[in-house]
């Protein structure tokens, strides 16, 4: 294992990094989401998320070595889980802002919680109770409003799409535990980009569109965007604890905020204003719980 001194700055520059980074994805993923088929974003965003993490393995002497695999199959079920998590997220964000889709991933640290009681065997603390209980709170004033009014069914499908791509996630997340064991984090990340990739490459038949140059750009950006964000904050959770990072989760919705008002010129809703804070303020709590799970010793 390496011998990573704790440097609490540079994970949250990295903290920080990632997110102007998966905000970048989001928005090309959105800026093609009318003219470019779901499966064929997913492949072009897995693919050439590839280059970035392989240059980082290479840098790292990692690869191909850190390749080799003793669970092929728990990586086939977290790259599946992963991979209807793409999908579902960009059919998500086609249909709702950049801020609001942001806001429904993050409801995954909670459902990874509760499938760890469920699945795992693990404790239903008081954490996770106030958790579970915040991020529903938050749920109900991000989506009620629109279900009342029963006029805007896409913005409806939207949060559903985001909420299964937030628990397809936490299924990803409880996998991924249950695999690290053994596997190491460049080749679960590898796994799940070359997987993903498949899957989009196979709605091929399904019918595909020619693009053109700014397009494509797009495309490859929102590959590139994620493959690096992926990386920064891999290196980000290496120099510094969850706890550090946790507060850094709300400034990381202000780039997709800005993106909406700014690029798309989408306003902010009274139920994102109101569900911001209970859905990060539930996902902290989860997240720093589950620091402190792994900090305990494991007993043979």
């Amino acid at each position: 294992m390496d011998n990573v001194t704790d440097r609490p700055l540079a994970g949250i520059l990295l903290r920080l990094l990632s997110g102007v980074l998966f905000t970048g994805m989001m928005v090309c993923v959105k800026a093609v989401s009318t003219e470019v088929p779901l499966g064929q974003t997913v492949f072009f965003r897995s693919a050439f998320a590839l280059l970035p993490i392989v240059i980082f393995m290479t840098w790292r002497r990692e690869f191909p070595r850190a390749l080799a695999t003793r669970r092929p199959l728990g990586h086939l079920l977290r790259s599946g889980l992963g991979a209807a998590a793409m999908f579902a997220s960009f059919a998500a964000v086609a249909r709702l802002p950049v801020a609001e889709a942001t806001l429904l991933a993050q409801l995954a640290p909670v459902a990874m919680a509760v499938g760890g009681v469920l699945l795992l065997g693990e404790r239903f603390t008081r954490h996770r109770a106030v958790a579970f209980a915040l991020v529903l709170g938050g749920v109900a004033a991000l989506v009620l409003p629109d279900l009342g009014s029963g006029q805007d069914q896409g913005r409806v499908l939207g949060y559903a799409l985001g909420i299964l791509a937030a628990l397809l996630t936490a299924g990803a997340l409880v996998t991924v535990r249950r695999i690290s064991r053994t596997e190491t984090a460049a080749s679960i990340a590898f796994y799940f980009v070359l997987v993903t990739a498949l899957a989009g490459l196979a709605t091929l038949p399904l019918g595909w569109v020619g693009v053109s140059g700014p397009t494509l750009g797009l495309l490859i950006l929102a590959g590139l965007f994620g493959g690096a964000a992926h990386i920064c904050m891999t290196l980000a959770l290496r120099f510094a604890e969850v706890s550090r990072l946790a507060p850094f989760e709300y400034v990381a919705l202000i780039w997709p905020v800005l993106a909406d008002l700014l690029i798309f010129g989408l306003p902010l809703s009274s139920g994102f204003l109101l569900a911001l804070p209970l859905v990060l303020g539930g996902a902290g709590l989860a997240a720093l719980e589950g620091r402190r799970e792994l900090k305990r010793p494991l007993r043979q």
